[in-house]
C-alpha cells in the first residue's frame, strides 16, 4: 500500500526551529515532506529549510492549536511547548507525537524520576520540592535540578557549599543523591505507534568538567558486551512504560558497582545522536521520520567508527559568531563540519559541532581533542 508521505499534501508541522529541526529538514527536503515550522524567533535555523515558518510562541495555547490544525503530524524538536494544546490536536484526530500524554511527564524532571521509581525503573535517590528548601534541610553533597525548562545543563547543578546553594533560584526542584558515574551512555530508541521497537548501540559521552555539558560523544564505547545488551534493554523498557512513539533518547549512569541508572530522557533526536548522520545506516533524524511517519524502521547499524564534538561559545564572546580555524581542519581526514546557523554566539551556547569517523577508536578520540584545540568559537567582540 502506499504512504501517502512522498510528494504529497500531506503535511508534517514540527515545534521548534533549532537546530535538530534544522537536521531533520534536511531529510525531509531530500523526501520532499511538506513541513512547517514554529519558532519564536525570526532567524531560527530551521526558518530557511521549511516549507513554511512561522514565528510564534511555543508556549502559547491558541498558537500551538491554529498552527497544527494545519497539519496531519505533529511533531517537536523540543520539550518546552504548550502541552494542553497537544492534547486539543490529538483530540481533533491529529497524530501527534510524542503523545501529550507522554511528554507531559518528561517536561517535568519531577515527573520523570517519579515515573522511574513507580515502574521500577533504576535511578538515582531524589526528593521533591514545590520550592526551594532551606540550606539546613537539605543534604550535600546532591544535585539539584530545576523540575522545568533545564536544557544543556542550564538547570543542574552539583551543590557542594552554601554559597552554591543560595545562588540556585527558588523554583519547583528535585534534589538527586551523588552516585559514583564511572561512564555516562547514551541509547537512542524508536518505537513506533503498534509498540514496535529498535535501538542503535549505546554511545558513550564525556562531559564538560564545569558545564555540565557534552563535549565528546563516541562509538564504540567502551562498555563491555553484558552491559551493550543491558543499556539497550533497559532504554528499550523505559519507551514501552512510556508508551513512547518517535525517538527517545535514553541517557544512562554506569555507576562504580557497574550497575545501570537512569538520568533523563528527550523524546525527540538527540545531541548524542548527532554521529549517527555519518556513522550508520539510518540517522536519528531520518529514524524519527520514519517512526512518526508510519514508514519502515531503517538499520541501526554503525558502518563506522565515529566521535562526536561540541562546537560551543567561548566564555567571555557575546554577539556575531566567528569560527577561528575552521578552515585548517578541512583537511583533516574524515572530518565532517556541521554548523547550525545561529548569528549570535554567547557563552556554552551549542553552535554546531564536528563528527570524524574513521577506523580506529583510539586514533579518533586524540584526533578530536586536537581538532577542539584548534578551533574557536568567539565573536568580533567580547
Amino acid at each position: 500500500m502506499r504512504n501517502a508521505v512522498f510528494s504529497s499534501k500531506q503535511t508534517l508541522a514540527i515545534l521548534g526551529g533549532g537546530q535538530l529541526g534544522k537536521m531533520m529538514l534536511v531529510k525531509c527536503r531530500q523526501w520532499d515532506v511538506f513541513t512547517k515550522v514554529l519558532d519564536p524567533s525570526p532567524t531560527a535555523p530551521a526558518r530557511l529549510l521549511a516549507d513554511d515558518f512561522i514565528v510564534g510562541d511555543l508556549m502559547d495555547y491558541q498558537t500551538v492549536v491554529d498552527f497544527g490544525q494545519q497539519a496531519d503530524v505533529v511533531t517537536i524538536e523540543i520539550e518546552n511547548v504548550n502541552v494542553e494544546a497537544l492534547y486539543s490536536l490529538e483530540r481533533q484526530g491529529k497524530k501527534v507525537y510524542p503523545k501529550p500524554a507522554t511528554l507531559e511527564i518528561i517536561q517535568s524532571k519531577a515527573r520523570q524520576k517519579q515515573f522511574y521509581a513507580d515502574n521500577q525503573f533504576p535511578s538515582s535517590p531524589f526528593k521533591m520540592f514545590a520550592h526551594k528548601p532551606d540550606w539546613k534541610d537539605i543534604e550535600t553533597p546532591c544535585i539539584w535540578k530545576a523540575s522545568r525548562f533545564g536544557y544543556d545543563g542550564f538547570g543542574v547543578k552539583k551543590i557542594e557549599t552554601q554559597s552554591e546553594w543560595e545562588s540556585i533560584p527558588d523554583v519547583p526542584c528535585i534534589l538527586e543523591d551523588c552516585v559514583s558515574i564511572a561512564k555516562e551512555i547514551a541509547v537512542i530508541v524508536a518505537r513506533n505507534d503498534k509498540g514496535e521497537c529498535v535501538s542503535f548501540r549505546p554511545v558513550e559521552m564525556e562531559f564538560h568538567p564545569e558545564a555540565n555539558q557534552v563535549e565528546f560523544v563516541f562509538t564504540p564505547s567502551s562498555l563491555n558486551e553484558k552491559q551493550l545488551v543491558d543499556s539497550q534493554k533497559l532504554a528499550e523498557q523505559v519507551a514501552h512504560g512510556l508508551e513512547h512513539v518517535g525517538l527517545l533518547a535514553v541517557e544512562l549512569f554506569l555507576n562504580e558497582k557497574g550497575a545501570l541508572l537512569i538520568n533523563e530522557v528527550a523524546p525527540r533526536p538527540h545531541n548524542s545522536g548527532h554521529l549517527t548522520i555519518e556513522a550508520a545506516m539510518t540517522s536519528q533524524f531520518e529514524q524519527h521520520l520514519r517512526t512518526i511517519l508510519g514508514l519502515p524502521f531503517g538499520d541501526c547499524h554503525f558502518f563506522h567508527n565515529a566521535i562526536m564534538i561540541n562546537l560551543v561559545g567561548e566564555k567571555g564572546f557575546h554577539g556575531p559568531v566567528i569560527y577561528q580555524g575552521m578552515d585548517d581542519l578541512l583537511n583533516v581526514f574524515g572530518l565532517h563540519v556541521h554548523l547550525y546557523g545561529k548569528a549570535e554566539t554567547r557563552p556554552m551556547r551549542k553552535m554546531g559541532h564536528i563528527t570524524l569517523v574513521g577506523s580506529d577508536i583510539k586514533i579518533l578520540r586524540e584526533t578530536a581533542k586536537n581538532v577542539k584545540q584548534r578551533v574557536n568559537v568567539r565573536s568580533k567582540k567580547s
